[in-house]
């Protein structure tokens, strides 16, 4: 999207968005990370994660016009979405796949990033072999069909990116 709106989306975002530090549970101790994070639907859907359960929020007017714009571009249809605020580049994601049992099966997940631009990287599974992009301000990045049977994927930290970073990934839950 043009820098202008991308820029207008940002603000918005940071300043709208009711955001939480994530928290985890990894080899039994819960943790909260630097990382926050928001979880928005057309319901007040569950959503687990990391042995954590979210409840959705209903949407903000910005996130239907955001959620809009990615089904118009992906032809595909959404009715949640989780954000991440990355605040620097030494906050990142760590190789994984979105395969939670809540989540419709080969769906596609739209990834919406804004502010910083950062290094994304996908792990085949079987052969190992990697492929990278770079997610720029105000792109979109579609996952779907069976990339998450078949891909990992991670935000890999940087000491080069000291801007935050807000992404939107627009998913599809089913009960």
């Amino acid at each position: 999207m043009p820098d202008a709106a991308a820029d207008r989306y940002l603000e918005i975002l940071l300043t709208e968005i009711e955001w939480k530090n994530d928290e985890a549970v990894i080899f039994g101790r819960h943790i909260f990370t630097k990382r926050k994070v928001a979880w928005y639907g057309e319901l007040d859907f569950e959503y687990t994660y990391s042995n954590r359960t979210k409840r959705a929020l209903p949407w903000t007017k910005t996130l239907l016009e955001l959620k809009d714009i990615a089904e118009k571009v992906t032809g595909e249809t959404y009715n949640s979405c989780l954000l991440n605020l990355y605040h620097n580049g030494d906050e990142g994601m760590a190789w994984h796949s979105d395969g939670e049992k809540d989540l419709k099966k080969n769906g596609a997940i739209g990834s919406m990033s804004f502010g910083a631009e950062r290094k994304f990287m996908f792990k085949h599974k079987e052969s190992k072999a990697k492929v990278s992009t770079v997610l720029s301000h105000g792109s979109l990045l579609v996952m779907k069909d069976t990339t998450q049977t078949h891909w990992l994927h991670r935000l890999p930290p940087t000491k080069t990116v000291s801007t935050p970073r807000v992404n939107l990934t627009f998913r599809t839950i089913v009960k």
